[in-house]
């Protein structure tokens, strides 16, 4: 890896931090990132779920003030982020890679249709707050622990568009103002990278040098996802995301 590869790994972990505290579409920056220095797709894969685990951790710290109260929400939620991301980091695992090669470009196709759908999903959301009061309970719908559960499968598996799921979800399934949700989705998303990452760790073929960089980039850029990030144009983060993630795409299909 020459200094140059290691300061464009960096720069991305740090656009993937910032991205994925205020959208959830980080990945779509990494992973085509690393494919493009000829990381092998299920390395790079497992190596950048791990990398941005210190990023979630930072944007959930960032977001502490829209935590306050929440305890009790977080605590069960969080415990079925903890399955499912276990069980995506397994699927992950003893699924061939040819599996994963083959379902990677419906993943990111999935992602990236979401990115550029996620104002519509936002305003239908925003909507459902409005309509409903998710009958006035703190953990919300009966559905949103099971929806959380496979949110997070996916997430252990390869996470593109994590964070826009989780929104999707807790956004009209849970009676709350979305900036508090957006915090927990920061924690339910950390929760789902570290416990794929930990099986990962011991199992799997991990590229640590770049789990280093990714993990300086995002942690800096989690910390500005929740300062600076949210005065960004949506417009543009929207298209920047969509471009990397159309490279990645054409980038499987030809090889």
């Amino acid at each position: 890896m020459t200094p140059l590869d290691a300061i464009a790994i960096l720069l991305a972990g740090l656009a993937a931090g910032t991205i994925n505290t205020v959208v959830g579409s980080g990945t779509l920056i990494t992973f085509p990132t690393l494919l493009a220095f000829g990381i092998p797709p299920v390395t790079a894969n497992v190596s950048n779920t791990i990398g941005l685990v210190p990023g979630s951790v930072s944007g959930a710290v960032g977001y502490r003030r829209e935590l306050a109260g929440q305890r009790p929400r977080i605590l069960r939620l969080v415990s079925a982020s903890l399955i499912g991301g276990l069980l995506g980091g397994i699927l992950l695992l003893v699924l061939p890679d040819g599996a994963f090669a083959a379902i990677v470009p419906a993943l990111i196709l999935l992602g990236l249709v979401l990115v550029v759908f996620q104002p519509r999903i936002s305003a239908w959301v925003a909507r459902r707050h409005d309509a409903t009061s998710a009958a006035g309970r703190t953990h919300g719908a009966w559905w949103v622990w099971p929806a959380v559960l496979l949110t997070g499968v996916y997430g252990g598996y390869f996470g593109a568009a994590q964070g826009v799921l989780l929104m999707a979800v807790m956004g009209i399934g849970i009676d709350e103002t979305l900036q508090r949700l957006n915090a927990v989705k920061n924690v339910l998303a950390a929760i789902v990278n570290a416990v794929a990452g930990l099986l990962f760790a011991f199992v799997a073929d991990v590229d640590w040098k770049v789990v280093a960089l990714i993990g300086v980039g995002s942690v800096i850029g989690g910390q500005l996802g929740a300062s600076v990030g949210r005065r960004l144009p949506a417009t543009a983060l929207r298209v920047f995301i969509v471009v990397v993630g159309v490279v990645a795409l054409l980038t499987f299909l030809v090889s």
